[in-house]
């Protein structure tokens, strides 16, 4: 196997200060020394496994790229397979599943750019993949195609010409920002170098043809001569079959990939796709991942998810910080309605990854200034689902998933994308609900300008007068963003706002378990919430917790 370099940063350090090993633009110190020990299997420590945490989130990059959610962790997977089988070193092998996991992650970057140029950015990355872009022939009987099928013909027309005459400059600058964007994500998620230098040169090609910087050969680090393999041999195989497998990937041998590489998986395709088609990809990479297996501090949540956030909120420039800006006045707001500790960094989790779902839907509709018809506004319903989607994969952010997607709920019934009524959501979902709303109307659309913090106010209560918004949730929020407003919120015994929804659940006999998936909390929280309660109340007993409620009037 030619080229097979250590990645010793993956063997030291996942945990080192903010801003990580490298130095942007290029250079990346893979042998830098860790500021805090790499977290390996010390489960009394951390919570959460790194791939597990990712593979969920990598979800957001297939969708960004215009492909099937779950491709990215079935490339990952099958880098571990084909590293293993090449017998590529430990530390290579955790590079290239990162890299795999992590392999169009910045793709996002220049949805906003290429959606102007192309109309639907989404298309053009999901032909773009299907295509062997070393064979020129591919260009006009895939690529091209592709891109115009279901057009008019006007549009054809159009599409035809910007491929003919500026094709090669938005495919130059799409892979530049895809290769950027990537690369700093790793490094603010502070995985080791080698993984950032990975994501970085992915679009490199063995022939040094590739961008950013033309590099070849064994200049290219093996993790992104691996995950572009495998990203290429997965996608085919779920969308084109195995014989379109060979055709691309030997076809490209000393051309795009590495040829000790696309030989071999040639050469043992059907054994190495097989396996992989028979297992559950999330639990191969966790499988396949060599020991001993990284995880993260579970403090460091809410760092990962900003990253996440960032990168759904590339989209389009009307987005840029509208996920930070939510979660700040979610948790502030949070806070004020009595939510403490895990519950309010739940609520900022959610926050910061409530618009993820963004990402499947073309740039040209988030960018259309005028008003949205039936089947564009019918996206845009389901970016809510998207996100409660990307973040059920992962097994430490599924029980988040639910109130993520009920983001655009409203207190009537008229919200989407379920049409939950305000019983059906709990306070996190109607902060998050009034947080997204005011985050937004302070913010510039397509279709308006940005409203003045007075506007918005008035916006918000009107809202609340309308029966759309939720009236404490409203003013804990405007509160939070530094408007006059007093939060009414007063309960006996010290209660606070959760533990009033606990005990009101409580009282009418639902279990931890009942009161965990109502209030979408874990079940650990539901039982520290009634243990709070019957501490505060002085009781033990469920008869004396529905006593109390009904003499304090706390049922409705």
């Amino acid at each position: 196997m030619p080229g097979v370099g250590a990645a010793s940063a993956f063997s030291e350090v996942l945990d080192p200060a903010p801003g990580g090993p490298t130095d942007p633009p290029v250079t990346v110190d893979s042998d830098a020394e860790p500021s805090t020990p790499m977290l390996y299997g010390e489960a009394s420590r951390v919570e959460m496994r790194l791939a597990d945490l990712l593979a969920g989130l990598s979800r957001l990059a297939d969708l960004g790229f215009g492909i099937p959610a779950g491709e990215a962790l079935r490339s990952a997977a099958l880098a571990g397979l084909l590293g293993r089988s090449l017998g590529v070193p430990d530390e290579d092998l955790h590079a290239a599943i990162y890299t795999a996991l992590l392999h169009h992650v910045g793709c996002n970057g220049y949805a906003h750019e290429a959606g102007r140029a192309v109309g639907d950015e989404l298309t053009m990355y999901a032909v773009t993949a299907q295509t062997n872009l070393a064979d020129p022939k591919e260009m006009l009987t895939i690529f091209l195609p592709g891109l115009l099928a279901g057009r008019p013909l006007s549009e054809r027309v159009r599409l035809a010409a910007v491929t003919l005459t500026r094709g090669k400059r938005i495919g130059l600058e799409s892979t530049t920002a895809a290769c950027e964007v990537g690369r700093d994500a790793a490094r603010r998620l502070r995985l080791p170098g080698e993984v950032q230098l990975s994501l970085y040169r992915s679009y490199e090609w063995w022939n040094g043809r590739g961008v950013p910087d033309g590099l070849e050969h064994d200049g290219i680090p093996l993790g992104a001569r691996l995950a572009a393999v495998t990203s290429t041999a997965s996608l085919l195989d779920t969308t084109a079959g195995r014989s379109r497998v060979t055709e691309v990937i030997a076809g490209g041998s000393g051309s795009v990939f590495d040829p000790g590489i696309a030989d071999h998986l040639v050469a043992h395709r059907d054994e190495l796709l097989d396996r992989l088609g028979a297992c559950d990809p999330h639990g191969l990479v966790l499988e396949v991942e060599p020991q001993p297996v990284a995880y993260v501090l579970d403090a460091r949540l809410v760092e990962v998810a900003t990253v996440f956030g960032d990168l759904a909120d590339l989209k389009t420039p009307h987005l840029h910080g509208h996920s930070r800006g939510v979660a700040r006045l979610a948790r502030d707001a949070g806070a004020r309605c009595g939510l403490d500790g895990g519950d309010l960094e739940d609520l900022e989790v959610a926050a910061l990854l409530h618009d993820v779902g963004r990402v499947a839907i073309s740039s040209a509709v988030w960018d259309k200034p005028g008003e949205l018809t039936r089947h564009e506004w019918e996206q845009v319903r389901l970016h809510g689902y998207h996100s409660e989607r990307i973040l059920a994969g992962s097994e430490r952010l599924a029980h988040l998933a639910a109130l993520v997607g009920m983001h655009h709920e409203r207190c009537d019934g008229s919200g989407y994308h379920r049409g939950c009524t305000r019983g059906e959501l709990p306070l996190e979902a109607r902060l998050l609900a009034a947080a997204d709303a005011y985050q937004a109307m302070t913010q510039p659309r397509p279709h308006r300008s940005a409203l003045d913090p007075e506007q918005a106010e008035e916006q918000l209560r009107e809202g609340v007068r309308a029966g759309l918004v939720d009236e404490e949730a409203a003013s804990a929020v405007l509160v939070a963003a530094g408007h006059h407003t007093e939060v009414r919120r007063e309960a006996p015994a010290g209660l606070t706002g959760r533990e009033v929804e606990v005990l009101a659940l409580l009282a009418v006999g639902c279990s931890n378990r009942e009161i965990a998936e109502k209030l979408v909390i874990s079940r650990r929280t539901a039982e520290h919430h009634v243990q709070h309660i019957y501490s505060k109340i002085g009781a033990s007993s469920r008869a004396a917790a529905a006593l109390f409620a009904m003499e304090h009037d706390l049922l409705t």
